[in-house]
């Protein structure tokens, strides 16, 4: 017989807060709503923590990656890399929404880890 207990899901609260995090780009606040997620609650729920530094590094690293797609825009590459770009968001954004509220932590491909 197994003794351990399951591991504990997150409450409702915090799946939203997640949920948010992620989704902070669709609202318009892509790094200001993470970090200020990240700073209030990571110490209350490390679940919360860690979803909302996966998202500020998404988006911080999205940052970065738009910016080196802007010098191509000259020799006509850089659109359709910056297009790609928008529909990688677009797409990985919906995907760790839906993972969050399933309880899970997802990391981002391709995500720069500036928190931990």
């Amino acid at each position: 017989m197994d003794t351990s207990s399951p591991p504990q899901l997150p409450s409702g609260n915090n799946k939203i807060w997640s949920i948010i995090c992620h989704l902070s780009g669709f609202i318009g606040v892509p790094f200001i709503l993470p970090l200020i997620i990240y700073l209030a609650m990571r110490r209350e729920s490390t679940y919360v923590g860690q979803n909302a530094a996966s998202a500020l590094n998404f988006h911080l690293s999205l940052l970065i990656y738009g910016l080196c797609c802007i010098p191509f825009v000259f020799v006509l590459i850089g659109i359709p890399l910056l297009i790609i770009l928008a529909v990688i968001s677009f797409v990985l954004s919906i995907i760790a929404a839906v993972k969050a509220s399933d309880g899970e932590v997802y990391r981002y491909p391709l995500a720069i880890r500036f928190l931990q």
